[in-house]
């Protein structure tokens, strides 16, 4: 059954497009909310908005038995489409799995706001969850694809600015690496139902806007200084041109002592957890997996030491 679903998967994203010239950012906008609008979003869940630092974001919370705890959440879209929104599916199964409340933020998105606005905005929100008094080491960052990729940078900006980093962070399909040197980036050609190495370079000159990839807040995965680092869990699938941003990463983190799981699946596409609820066995599976690590290494008020 999960091989059948894998490849229902795949054959979506295998519809034939339009030929031309790339998307303008408005029908890349339209069109990933239009996918994300499909995806399964749990029940037992309600939702409201707020203001974190400068940025508006949405709250998810189960609607009875909550934990104290937060889950600062980083939604993906090439850094340049994509909200709280469309993340709401990944969010709410999170939220669901463990028991505790998420923030998602709005952060600023290329070509309006390149890089480093987005990563000033989660930093933003990030300090000003720490102002209210909430206890980092309740706190983890989670964050799919090019929010996964916020969640580590977001961590490096954090360690810059003195503040205490959170307990964990945990990355879907994360973008770590704008030089795009990872093998992968060739080999999963034509595997990856998704993207091509032109689609990822057409949002990236958008949000790179002429600034070197080679630092570390755009390619943690070849420039960061992990040290000090939360542990992480990495989770990507074999099918994805993104998968050696994961495992150079993971490499990264352990030589620089970092506890981190390496979590990858065969024969799925990029955030393939998007498909919990039924369509993907693997995207269930891989969430309770996350919820598990984050249950793990959250260490809510009342098992705090006295």
């Amino acid at each position: 059954m999960s091989k059948q679903q894998r490849e229902k998967i795949d054959a979506i994203f295998r519809q034939p497009r339009p030929e031309g010239p790339p998307s303008s950012v408005e029908a890349l906008r339209a069109g990933f909310a239009t996918l994300m609008s499909t995806m399964i979003v749990p029940s037992g869940i309600r939702t409201s908005t707020t203001t974190l630092g400068d940025r508006q974001a949405l709250v998810v919370e189960p609607e009875q038995g909550v934990r104290p705890g937060t889950i600062l959440y980083f939604h993906g879209g090439g850094w340049v489409f994509g909200s709280p929104r469309t993340a709401l599916s990944l969010t709410a199964q999170l939220v669901v799995k463990t028991g505790f409340r998420a923030f998602s933020v709005d952060y600023r998105l290329a070509p309006e706001h390149p890089f480093p606005a987005g990563i000033g905005d989660t930093l933003s929100a990030y300090r000003a969850l720490v102002d209210d008094g909430v206890d980092p080491a309740t706190v983890v960052f989670a964050g799919d694809s090019a929010g996964g990729g916020l969640t580590v940078t977001t961590c490096l900006a954090a360690r810059d600015a003195g503040l205490p980093l959170p307990a964990a962070i945990v990355a879907f399909s994360p973008g770590l690496d704008a030089t795009r040197t990872g093998e992968s980036i060739d080999t999963k050609a034509g595997i990856d139902p998704i993207f091509t190495r032109a689609s990822m370079e057409h949002t990236a000159v958008m949000y790179l806007a002429g600034q070197d990839p080679r630092q570390p807040l755009l390619s943690p995965a070849v420039m960061a200084d992990l040290t000090g680092f939360p542990p992480m869990l990495l989770q990507a699938g074999t099918n994805e041109l993104l998968l050696d941003d994961s495992t150079r990463l993971a490499a990264r983190a352990t030589a620089a002592g970092v506890d981190v799981i390496l979590d990858i699946t065969a024969d799925v596409p990029h955030v393939f957890q998007s498909f919990a609820g039924g369509p993907l066995d693997e995207a269930d599976q891989a969430l309770d997996r996350a919820a598990l690590f984050i249950n793990q290494h959250l260490r809510t008020p009342d098992e705090a030491p006295s």
